[in-house]
C-alpha cells in the first residue's frame, strides 16, 4: 500500500536542544498508526512538521504525497486535525461550530448543511444541534472536535491524545467511531498516553523517546520483541523485601516501583505457587501489555 505520510532524517532544535533527532517513519493508507511517547519525547513536535506547521531543520516530509512545508497548505485541504485541547467557539452552537469550520476549507454553507446531519449522528450530537458549546459535558465536546474535523471529507485525520479526560463511556464511543473512519480508508495518525488505546485501535505503532524513535511494529509485535511473555505484580507492605530475597530465583527480570514488584516471566506457575503459600503478599498474573514495552523501552521515572 502507498504511503500517505512519509518522514525522511526529521531533525528540529529549540534553543540548542534536539527535540526531533533524525525521525524516519512512513504511514500507509488505510491504517491508524500511533506515535508513543513519554512528555517531552517530541510527539507534537513531529505532528507539526508532518502538517507543515513547523519548519524542520534538517530532513524531509511528504503529506499525502505532497512536500511540507512546501506545500503545506494544499496537502491541508485533504486533512483533518483533532489537537490536544478543544477550541471550540463557545458563542456558536453545535451546528454552527462545523458550519464555520467548513468556510475554512472553502466549502459553500449548503455543502457543509448538506453534512451537517450525518455528522451529528456519528458524533451522536444529532439532539444538541443547536445547543452551545458551554452546555456540553467533557465528552460531548470531544465528539464534537472528532466531527469537525471531519467536515472537509479527509482522507488523513491527526489525533493528538483524543480521549484525555473522557469517561469510559465516552471513550470507548470514540474508539468505535475511530474504527469506523480506518475501515473506510480513512488513514489515522494518533497521539495517546493511553495504552489500551494504543493496542485497541493500532494497526503499527512506534515509541518516541528523546527525540527517536526507539521500536516500531505492530502492538503484538512489540509485545513479542521487547518484553516476556508473562507478568505477575506482587504488592504489599513486604513486597520489596520478598523481591530482595526471591524474585531473581523466580523472574527472568524484575522491577520495584513503590510497593509493587514487576516480575516478568517465561512461565509464571512456579512463581504463583510460591506467592500463593505467601499470606502477607497480593499478586495479579496476567500477560504482558503494551503499557510494560512502553515502561521498558521509556523507563517509569516521571518526567516533566
Amino acid at each position: 500500500m502507498s504511503a500517505v505520510i512519509e518522514a525522511s532524517g526529521l531533525q528540529k532544535s529549540y534553543a540548542g536542544q534536539r527535540v526531533v533527532d533524525g525521525l524516519n517513519l512512513s504511514i500507509r493508507k488505510g491504517e491508524c498508526f500511533g506515535l508513543l511517547g513519554p512528555n517531552g519525547a517530541g510527539k507534537t513536535t513531529t505532528l507539526r512538521m508532518l502538517l507543515g506547521l513547523t519548519e524542520p531543520d534538517a530532513g524531509d516530509a511528504r503529506l499525502l504525497g505532497l512536500p511540507v512545508p512546501q506545500a503545506a497548505r494544499e496537502a491541508r485541504i485533504r486533512v483533518g486535525v483533532v489537537p490536544q485541547m478543544d477550541n471550540l467557539d463557545p458563542d456558536f452552537s453545535v451546528a454552527e461550530n462545523l458550519l464555520v469550520y467548513g468556510r475554512y476549507f472553502g466549502l459553500r454553507d449548503s455543502e457543509v448543511e448538506a453534512r451537517i446531519p450525518a455528522l451529528l449522528e456519528f458524533a451522536s450530537l444529532t439532539n444538541k444541534r443547536d445547543a452551545k458549546v458551554p452546555t456540553l459535558s467533557g465528552g460531548m465536546k470531544r465528539r464534537l472536535t472528532l466531527a469537525r474535523a471531519l467536515v472537509n471529507d479527509p482522507d488523513v485525520i491527526f489525533l493528538d491524545e483524543p480521549t484525555t479526560g473522557l469517561d469510559p463511556q465516552a471513550r470507548h464511543l470514540i474508539w468505535q467511531r475511530l474504527r469506523e473512519l480506518t475501515s473506510q480508508g480513512k488513514t489515522l495518525l494518533l497521539t495517546t498516553h493511553f495504552m489500551d488505546e494504543a493496542e485497541r485501535l493500532c494497526h503499527r505503532l512506534a515509541v518516541m523517546d528523546n527525540g527517536r524513535l526507539i521500536s516500531q511494529g505492530t502492538p503484538r509485535e512489540l509485545i513479542d520483541r521487547n518484553i516476556e511473555p508473562q507478568v505477575v505484580e506482587v504488592f504489599g507492605e513486604r513486597a520489596a523485601a520478598w523481591a530482595a530475597a526471591h524474585a531473581a530465583q523466580y523472574s527472568q527480570r524484575f522491577e520495584v516501583s513503590g510497593e509493587t514488584v514487576f516480575c516478568y516471566v517465561q512461565e509464571a506457575q512456579p512463581l504463583v505457587a510460591h506467592l500463593q503459600a505467601q499470606a502477607d503478599l497480593r499478586y495479579l498474573h496476567r500477560p504482558a501489555n503494551l503499557e510494560d514495552v512502553f515502561l521498558k523501552l521509556t523507563g517509569r521515572e516521571m518526567r516533566e
